[in-house]
């Protein structure tokens, strides 16, 4: 394969994240961007029930989802085939995975994703456990425990000893934070719970262990992000480490797929590095930027 075709196939592939994967209903494999590899997620909203309603969301609801309830030893069987499968190395012997190369087969993590908010699933906890029972089997030391989140209810006590268990199995939190105001807020995310609710979760648990904040940035309705609002985010990322919280790393990133609302756009990766370059001079972290 030339390094043209190599290049337009892993794009190709980080724009492809099918929740469904051969007869499977909860666990998935992708090649993930931001992970730098092959991610294993879990999908513990097969029935698309989510807590927010983004404008950019990219689960597709034109169709119905399945059950709400999990079936925990049906997603333990399928995680257990998924990880014998990823480290042995079968997964890449057929399409689309055969066309990963080396460098990208390694298995970075079991993340928490999929159609909604896992942690508004009553089955976070015990699939958690599961992950890491798991992880420990396939003695899988390197592979990260992602939890994907909106942070609107890490505040739960039964989600808090979840994260304890993440914490002993390296576990991390990517927690999604959009917007620097209430009304950005509102009209990118048009949530449940207030832009505070989720400020407090996120220093709260950035208060325990280090985290990761995913943040999506969008032309809407043809419009870049305003530079107040950019400057916004950033002073609310300014406040979380002024208040003893733990900010790893600030993923900037943009849409890569099709999106719930037609007037949502992705940025130039121009535009992205200035929406880094902003936040940059106001709160001194590092911050990875992913385009289209």
């Amino acid at each position: 394969m030339q390094p043209e075709d190599a290049q337009t196939s892993m794009k190709s592939l980080h724009a492809s994240h099918p929740r469904n994967w051969r007869e499977n209903l909860y666990v998935y494999p992708v090649i993930s961007r931001r992970s730098n590899g092959l991610s294993v997620g879990i999908n513990l909203n097969p029935d698309k029930a989510c807590n927010f309603n983004c404008v950019y969301c990219q689960v597709d609801r034109s169709t119905p989802g399945a059950g709400k309830r999990v079936d925990l030893a049906r997603l333990r069987s399928e995680l257990e085939a998924m990880l014998r499968s990823a480290t042995s190395g079968d997964l890449f012997a057929g399409p689309p995975f055969d066309r990963v190369p080396e460098s990208q087969r390694s298995l970075r993590d079991i993340a928490f994703s999929g159609d909604g908010e896992p942690t508004g699933a009553l089955e976070f906890p015990p699939t958690v456990q599961i992950a890491a029972e798991l992880r420990r089997a396939f003695s899988l030391s390197e592979t990260k425990i992602v939890l994907i989140t909106d942070a609107a209810f890490l505040h739960r006590p039964s989600v808090r000893e979840a994260l304890s268990v993440m914490d002993a199995n390296n576990g991390e939190i990517w927690a999604k934070l959009d917007a620097g105001t209430e009304e950005h807020f509102r009209r990118v995310n048009r949530p449940n719970v207030p832009l505070q609710r989720v400020l407090d979760n996120i220093l709260d648990a950035s208060r325990v262990r280090p985290v990761v904040i995913q943040s999506l940035w969008m032309k809407l309705h043809d419009e870049p992000p305003p530079q107040a609002e950019v400057e916004a985010f950033a002073q609310r990322l300014a406040g979380i480490v002024n208040a003893g919280g733990q900010i790893r790393l600030v993923q900037i990133y943009t849409v890569a797929r099709q999106t719930a609302e037609p007037f949502v756009a992705p940025l130039t990766d121009d535009m992205l590095r200035l929406v880094a370059q902003q936040v940059r001079e106001i709160v001194d972290l590092p911050i990875e930027v992913y385009g289209s």
